[in-house]
Formats: C-alpha cells, structure tokens, sequence
C-alpha cells in the first residue's frame, strides 16, 4: 500500500465544495481542512505508484477550484492509527 500526503491550494469560496469532491474520489482515504499556506490535505492510498498518478493527476487536480497541488510520498510509518479503538465505546 502506497500512502501519498497532497497538500491542496483551492479558490477560498470554495473550499467545503472542493475538499467533498476530492473526498469522493476512489483513493482518497481522507479530506482535512487546514491553517497555513494551503487549505486542504489529502491522503491517497493506493496499490501502485501508477495508481497515485491517476487520482493525483487525472483526478484530484482536475476538481473545480483546486489551484495547486503538491504530493509527498510516504516511505515509512512509524506510528499504526487505529480507527476501530479511537471509536470504540468500551462497550462489551
């Protein structure tokens, strides 16, 4: 599995409309609105390096309002986020 981080400038009116979109794209994982010099990130995951081509550049950046785009590729993990214990509710 390929983890790509693409960090997204989009035209400011449009950032709730822009961030669903890319959210609804095969390969994004994740949409966060952030502070700073850019106003989205997107996680992509995906099998093949090929793969993250096609949701970055044939996909992602061809969204309505996103200006730019710049993608990192994530070599290693060093921490395991596990979704099933951060939304457990302790109940057995």
């Amino acid at each position: 599995m390929i983890t790509a981080i693409v960090f997204v400038k989009a035209d400011v009116a449009r950032i709730p409309e822009v961030a669903e979109e890319i959210a609804a794209i095969d390969g994004v994982s994740e949409v966060y609105s952030v502070t700073g010099q850019i106003d989205l990130i997107a996680l992509v995951r995906v099998r093949s390096h090929d793969d993250v081509a096609a949701v970055v550049a044939d996909r992602l950046n061809k969204v309505p309002g996103v200006i730019s785009t710049e993608t990192h590729i994530a070599f290693r993990a060093y921490s395991q986020h596990d979704l099933e214990s951060a939304f457990s509710l302790g109940l057995d």
